[in-house]
């Protein structure tokens, strides 16, 4: 059954160094307050999973808390490259960083076979790339049935993955809608997970094409309103665009990335 804890209680339990971790959330609903708990409690050597890193990411790197990114696409969306993660890769500044790309494609069949419990997926996809020159994590295999050569990557398991959701119950049972990504295989690929949500309610309302994760499924729920800003949450709150081209100018440059880390991050623990 999940527990219902606060965000930093459930930081300090279920992420350690040198984890694998998965903050998931397609354009919608991403854990950026859950990231910057990590970034406060000080957490190193981590392996960094997303299919799509964007500034949280790029705020974790530049933190120094990562060792190693697997993705398949990086960027600030709409405004332009992850300037921290950039420094990473061609100064090893704060400290030296491992990647492993894959494509979208690869990455979200590596996660569904994370979730159903297989070694691998398989799929078509990195024909014509030069990916798999570059990443040992996808190999060449031929169907046993047409010899047609296909690619086969490993699944995803994270250690812990970490997701944002509209609603739970006190039960920790949790309802997410809208653009929902990888978030429920992240969560069921995951040796411990846990979902920030907007609110938790004495009763789940069933909602059209509404993505349902039983609590025995998850591992903590903390309630955590605005926890997926600057990206939205449908229904509470709109994609603040500003914050994502107010970024740029800050991952840029140390000093101010130094700065932002200080005043709008470390000070959240000194206020509360």
């Amino acid at each position: 059954m999940a527990r219902i804890l606060q965000l930093d209680e459930a930081i300090a339990e279920l992420v350690h160094d040198g984890d694998a971790i998965a903050l998931e959330g397609f354009t919608h609903l991403i854990p950026v307050a859950a990231g910057h708990e990590i970034i406060r409690q000080g957490r190193k050597d981590l392996t960094l999973i997303r299919m799509t890193p964007d500034i949280v990411y790029d705020q974790l790197i530049g933190a120094g808390c990562a060792r190693k990114l697997v993705f398949s696409w990086g960027g600030n969306p709409g405004v332009g490259s992850l300037h921290r993660f950039r420094d990473a890769i061609q100064n090893s500044w704060p400290v030296p960083l491992e990647i492993e790309e894959h494509s979208h494609a690869g990455m979200a069949n590596r996660y569904a076979a994370g979730a159903s419990g297989l070694p691998f997926a398989v799929l078509r996809g990195y024909r014509g790339t030069d990916l798999p020159a570059q990443t040992d994590t996808i190999k060449p295999i031929e169907c046993p049935f047409t010899g047609e050569q296909l690619t086969a990557v490993p699944a995803l398991n994270p250690d812990v993955g970490i997701i944002h959701a509209q609603q739970a119950d006190r039960a920790g049972n949790v309802q997410m809608w809208g653009i929902t990504g990888v978030q429920k295989e992240t969560v069921l690929a995951a040796k411990r997970s846990l979902v920030t949500v907007e609110e938790i309610v004495d009763e789940l309302t069933p909602r059209p094409g509404a993505v349902v994760l039983p609590q025995w499924v998850v591992t903590a729920v903390a309630e955590v309103p605005g926890g997926a800003h600057p990206s939205y949450a449908q229904g509470y709150y709109e994609r603040d665009n500003a914050y994502y081209q107010q970024w740029d100018p800050i991952g840029r440059d140390r000093e101010k990335f130094a700065d932002w880390l200080e005043t709008e991050v470390k000070r959240e623990r000194s206020a509360r």
